[in-house]
């Protein structure tokens, strides 16, 4: 069963880091987002479908309790209060909280971290919430509904770029969680630096397992294989799920690496399980690659021409055919997420 994904809304970044140390910590929770106002906690509820909240009550532009009276009706989900407001449990829990927990005094850290724990597991198994004089059915989990698409479609997406790519991708990766479905990414850099580079954003991203491609790595959700700097990777399928391979070959399209080549092989391995996304770069590498993706029924995504770095790869492709929809990078991400919850085909 998926993890359930928890938002956490806090105007205290020190105090967001430590709830983010504990949630993903616990058994069957991860952390899709932290936000610092209750705005900010609106738009990545928007975008990510959070299936619980944590949330403080002292904050600017609206408090806690104001905002948790407007989301419960809209948006019904358990939220878990924490908060040094002692005086306001009752208008919290009035207001539709699942539970309260005080903010840990000095030295109570570690009964706090047991106490949240605890009332995690329990907000989970919530189904209606109260608030005011009405009662409101929990949502269904968004991140249940998107492990399950993805086994039954065994989903796969495959992203390629060049110049100004390596900055690109974080952008995407960091709506991504252990959930998402396999990723697979040719960029065009030189031997070496690609696994310097896959540790770096293995680093910067725990959540997701990001690696340089060997040869028969087999790929399961949650899972980033990155080319290596010299050698062609290619995908393919059999039982026991998608796997790559990498071999030395000739440049194609001027590159090996190559877009085109990892493209081609997800077009006739994943057909319309795969999502193509082509960024920043110099050339034409990767436009025909997807447009073979694009006729096999894949759904294609070309990083727009004003936040290219350099608009050669995605303009190519677009001019091509292949592209489903031109997206901005910083949506490219959450678009994604949109299209695979959809369940669409």
């Amino acid at each position: 069963m998926a993890d359930v994904r928890v938002l956490i809304t806090d105007d205290s970044i020190l105090f967001s880091r430590f709830l983010k140390s504990v949630v993903d910590a616990a058994d069957g929770f991860t952390v899709c987002a932290c936000s610092a106002n209750v705005y900010e906690a609106r738009d990545e509820i928007e975008k990510l479908k959070p299936d619980m909240l944590i949330l403080d009550i002292e904050m600017p532009k609206m408090n806690g309790i104001a905002f948790l009276r407007q989301l419960i009706p809209q948006y019904t989900i358990p939220v878990i209060v924490c908060s040094s407001r002692r005086d306001l449990v009752m208008q919290a829990m009035q207001a539709g909280a699942a539970d309260y927990l005080p903010k840990p005094e000095e030295g109570g850290y570690e009964e706090f971290r047991t106490a949240l724990v605890k009332s995690l597991n329990a907000a989970k198994k919530i189904t209606r919430v109260k608030s005011g004089c009405k009662f409101y059915t929990v949502r269904k989990s968004a991140s249940d509904d998107l492990t399950a698409a993805a086994h039954e479609r065994r989903r796969f997406i495959a992203i390629g770029g060049s110049a100004g790519s390596t900055e690109a991708l974080p952008e995407i990766l960091q709506c991504f969680d252990k959930n998402t479905p396999p990723v697979g990414v040719v960029l065009h850099m030189p031997e070496g630096y690609t696994s310097l580079y896959a540790k770096r954003m293995n680093a910067k991203f725990p959540e997701l397992e990001i690696v340089e491609a060997t040869q028969g790595l087999y790929l399961k959700n949650g899972m980033v294989v990155i080319a290596q700097g010299d050698k062609h990777m290619r995908l393919f399928k059999d039982s026991k799920g998608y796997f790559v391979t990498c071999e030395e070959g000739p440049k194609v399209s001027g590159h090996c690496p190559s877009v085109d080549v990892f493209f081609e092989s997800t077009a006739f391995c994943a057909e319309k399980d795969a999502i193509g996304v082509i960024l920043t770069g110099m050339g034409k590498d990767g436009a025909r690659g997807l447009s073979q993706m694009h006729h096999a029924g894949a759904y294609t995504i070309g990083q727009s021409e004003k936040t290219s770095a350099v608009y050669g790869m995605p303009k190519a492709a677009f001019e091509l055919g292949a592209v489903s929809k031109q997206c901005d990078l910083e949506r490219i991400g959450y678009h994604i997420r949109e299209y695979l919850s959809r369940g669409d085909k």
